[in-house]
């Protein structure tokens, strides 16, 4: 086999495989190469909105995605909450402590830094009127839900 042979036998290879990657039906050449490009600008055009679907889901979840770090411990009488983020979150010690208010926990002592960072270390006891006692997964719950609603509302 010539050269020129093996040649023509490699490009009609390429051109059978090209013709099935893109699904084409065509028989000749020019035909099949038009629907590779037309296959290539589908498939860029489904890049193109994938990037925008991404952007856009990490823009909106941009608030949600802040990696907080909630720790409730139980303490004789009341609880030791510790509440960090690596980002400012303007508005949030107030919503924790509304969750705080809602459950009945008394602000004993507080440390909160807010400048570059967010960071609360509290110590929270159950008010003396309260019948039913909560527990360290309430609490926890609670603040969660708190930076949650603080967070939908940062949107």
């Amino acid at each position: 086999m010539s050269s020129r042979d093996r040649k023509k036998a490699a490009l009609y290879r390429k051109i059978q495989r090209l013709r099935s990657v893109t699904n084409s039906s065509a028989v000749n050449k020019t035909s099949i190469i038009v629907d590779a490009s037309k296959y290539i600008e589908e498939l860029k055009g489904k890049v193109e909105r994938l990037s925008q679907d991404v952007a856009s889901s990490q823009s909106s979840n941009g608030q949600n995605s802040l990696p907080m770090q909630v720790t409730v411990e139980t303490l004789e009488k009341g609880f030791l909450i510790n509440v960090f983020s690596e980002k400012n979150c303007p508005g949030l010690l107030v919503t924790i402590l509304q969750a705080f208010e809602e459950l009945g926990l008394d602000v004993l002592d507080a440390n909160v830094s807010c400048s570059d960072n967010f960071r609360l270390e509290a110590v929270g006891g159950e008010n003396q009127g309260q019948d039913d006692n909560i527990d360290a997964q309430v609490v926890k719950q609670a603040v969660l839900q708190a930076i949650r609603n603080w967070s939908e509302s940062n949107e």
